[in-house]
């Protein structure tokens, strides 16, 4: 996908040596290089384990600024990934991760507060 969508070349997989990485010679037959951590050393992936931080940390904080109930964890996750990508950062320059892989602003019209109020409508719309 990354090579068809976004016109790059995958050069180097990082893993905790996770079974689903498991793939030698799918790696090797294009050319990437499998780089692994050791087992329960998550300090040997630091930029990941802080970006995961970072995710759990503005997924709590939606979460609890909602009052919904824990069971909407995985929602508030989500969206905490997608408001994430969309905001612009100084390690970037001030664009956003989105700007960076699309080359265009992305669309902050839908945003919604999360655990909003919301209304489903039954209604058919009628185009003329």
């Amino acid at each position: 996908m990354v090579e068809n969508q976004f016109d790059a070349k995958v050069k180097k997989i990082r893993s905790d040596n996770g079974l689903e990485f498991n793939l030698k010679q799918f790696f090797d037959s294009r050319g990437i290089i499998h780089q692994k951590s050791c087992v329960q050393s998550p300090q040997q992936n630091g930029r990941v384990e802080r970006k995961h931080q970072h995710i759990l940390n503005v997924g709590r904080a939606i979460l609890f600024h909602s009052k919904l109930p824990k069971i909407s964890w995985s929602y508030a996750f989500t969206h905490a990934t997608y408001i994430i990508n969309r905001v612009c950062t100084p390690l970037l320059n001030n664009h956003s991760p989105y700007f960076l892989l699309y080359n265009e602003l992305p669309n902050l019209y839908d945003l919604k507060v999360f655990g909003s109020l919301v209304y489903a409508s039954t209604l058919r719309r009628v185009c003329f």
